[in-house]
């Protein structure tokens, strides 16, 4: 059980995943929980009802009795928020920021020294508890911080510490990365239905395809390139199936792929924080 009092700011889907993972996997009671946005009045009753926690208006908030502010609001709002939390919290309350491209360095320049904040990139796969959760630390974070928003963050799936520089590369790599099994599976069940199988059919069988193969990269000790090799025969049916795919892109579509992914989100953090500061 984690025992501190934790706040959204903010009441988006990425906040109720959170919130729904800290619930379903009993690390924080219900009453440590609470959400507070601008004014939606209407979404933080839906959020009160559906979880049991306490819900606010922002000018409702006690931010004295928080330990740990989870900033889930839109990333263009992040500089008033800022300016609020600059005010009214002291540094050994820690930041979780899940806002893409928003850098622990422009948070803390807009912060007060010292103030501890986390940034965390969860992936869609948090909406079922599932995520490849990136953590990367600000200057001013004690370790025992770190691993309270590992922990926290373990709720909704794993989590990895990464250096901020490396944020981009598991953007291309974890962010988008569900995407591109959905795309496979797209073209998976497109084939097989057009053989004759039931498309619902096809899809379970590819999704629990791509699940024992995922399954056992993480829990066998050989290397993806060593499982793949172990499963082609010369000559055989997998052989001639990688052949073609080898043939039509292959292995450099997957790299071209997680590259250009990285290089646009390296493109939009720049955008954001530049247009943020021109805001000013």
């Amino acid at each position: 059980m984690i025992n501190k009092r934790v706040a959204f700011l903010g009441a988006g889907n990425m906040a109720e995943a959170i919130i729904s993972g800290f619930i379903q996997s009993e690390k924080l009671a219900k009453e440590q929980i609470i959400t507070a946005n601008q004014c939606n009045q209407e979404r933080l009753s839906e959020l009160k009802n559906k979880y049991g926690i306490e819900a606010v208006t922002k000018d409702q908030l006690d931010y004295t009795t928080i330990d740990v502010f989870i900033l889930a609001m839109k990333p263009k709002d992040i500089d008033g928020v800022l300016e609020d939390l600059r005010d009214k919290i002291t540094a050994d309350q820690l930041l979780i920021s899940v806002l893409a491209g928003i850098s622990t360095s422009y948070m803390e320049e807009n912060l007060n020294d010292g103030q501890q904040v986390i940034r965390v990139m969860p992936n869609t796969s948090s909406m079922i508890q599932e995520s490849a959760t990136a953590i990367s630390p600000g200057r001013h974070v004690s370790m025992d911080q770190v691993l309270l928003a590992k922990e926290m963050m373990k709720c909704i799936g794993e989590a990895y510490l990464i250096d901020e520089d490396k944020m981009d590369i598991y953007t291309g790599i974890a962010g988008s990365g569900p995407a591109y099994f959905y795309n496979l599976m797209e073209h998976v069940e497109n084939v097989g239905h057009q053989a004759g199988l039931d498309r619902e059919l096809v899809r379970e069988i590819g999704a629990q395809t791509l699940f024992g193969a995922a399954k056992m990269i993480l829990e066998q000790e050989e290397t993806p390139k060593e499982l793949r090799e172990k499963i082609t025969s010369p000559n055989g049916t997998t052989a001639a199936g990688l052949d073609a795919l080898n043939a039509y892109g292959g292995g450099l579509a997957i790299i071209e792929a997680v590259k250009s992914a990285a290089s646009r989100s390296k493109e939009l953090s720049k955008e954001s924080e530049k247009q943020l500061v021109f805001q000013k």
